[in-house]
């Protein structure tokens, strides 16, 4: 995020500035673009993973990687006690202006205060970045949470993106795991940083958790081989 352009778009939109979207792609997949309209979705509006999660939320919550705050907002209008992070500059001014009351610029391993809830959503596993780094990621989460708190975190089983036409997997075995990604981001011909992004299927998610001493539960599975889980 060395330019923040994700956090420039979400300024250009909430300041009426929109012009143009956001374009992504990754290390595996072609170019793609992200609405701007999208990063500011009303409840109605977001996939019934992110609305279950919310449903099930709790006490005090941290949104981890809040972007332009409408999860928070959500939360705070059904009087939640929330505070929102993002790693984005821009992201987090653009969620303070829109009425987020808790807004802090930082990211998740700055994290010190202790929650019953913490939402990691929109693909929340891609923060871990690799496989090998995702145990460090899940041992300071266990550390913010209250006694009887939990983690509600989605993901996705990229897996299929690796399929060939007759059905088998083209997958190197001499690679990292297969959900590893570079993940890039263009606005407005200007191209960030190259980051790290990380998808993890279930049974990987569940077996490094119980490497940490968190309990992961499948809440349910979304339309597109992603799903929500809850760890404790």
């Amino acid at each position: 995020m060395d330019k923040d352009l994700f956090g420039k778009a979400l300024l250009d939109y909430y300041s009426n500035n929109y012009s143009e979207d956001l374009i992504t792609s990754t290390s595996i997949s072609d170019e793609d673009v992200l609405p701007l309209p999208y990063l500011f979705r009303h409840f109605s509006e977001m996939p019934k993973l992110e609305q279950k999660a919310l449903h099930l939320s709790k006490g005090k919550v941290l949104d981890v990687g809040c972007g332009s705050g409408s999860h928070s907002l959500w939360l705070q209008k059904q009087g939640f006690d929330i505070k929102a992070i993002d790693i984005s500059e821009g992201a987090a001014e653009v969620a303070k202006s829109r009425g987020v009351l808790k807004v802090e610029h930082k990211s998740l391993l700055e994290e010190t205060e202790t929650f019953d809830t913490i939402l990691l959503l929109m693909n929340g596993t891609g923060i871990f970045q690799t496989l090998e780094d995702t145990p460090k990621y899940l041992k300071h989460l266990k550390t913010l949470l209250n006694p009887d708190g939990q983690i509600l975190i989605d993901s996705s089983d990229i897996k299929y993106m690796y399929q060939d036409d007759d059905g088998g997997y083209w997958q190197d075995v001499n690679t990292n795991y297969y959900g590893e990604l570079d993940y890039y981001l263009r606005y407005k011909d200007e191209e960030e940083t190259p980051i790290k992004w990380l998808y993890i299927d279930f049974e990987t998610l569940n077996i490094a958790c119980a490497s940490v001493g968190l309990n992961c539960e499948k809440i349910r599975d979304g339309e597109h081989y992603d799903y929500l889980a809850r760890l404790t």
